[in-house]
């Protein structure tokens, strides 16, 4: 591990079908095996992280839950000003 707290090992690219694939090694691992992955390249370098949805279709998922058969109104909260205790 590096001064920034990098871990950086050594693997190989080997194929997958029509695709190169890489090896994750253990100690490098994702928590979990069920999450989708964003890979973006920039000359030779490749990143892999966990995929975050856009606000725009996170919106649209949002909507086409189900509407709820009522809504509990409740009181407006009023924000309380800082530094007055």
């Amino acid at each position: 591990m590096d001064k920034n707290g990098t871990k950086t090992t050594t693997t190989r690219v080997f194929k997958s079908g029509n695709s190169q694939a890489v090896r994750i090694p253990a100690e490098m691992a994702f928590a979990r095996n069920d999450i989708e992955l964003t890979i973006s390249r920039s000359g030779d370098i490749i990143t892999i992280m966990p995929f975050k949805q856009d606000l725009k279709k996170m919106v649209e998922r949002l909507r086409a839950l189900p509407k709820p058969s009522s809504i509990e109104k409740r009181e407006p909260i009023e924000p309380r000003d800082i530094g007055q205790d």
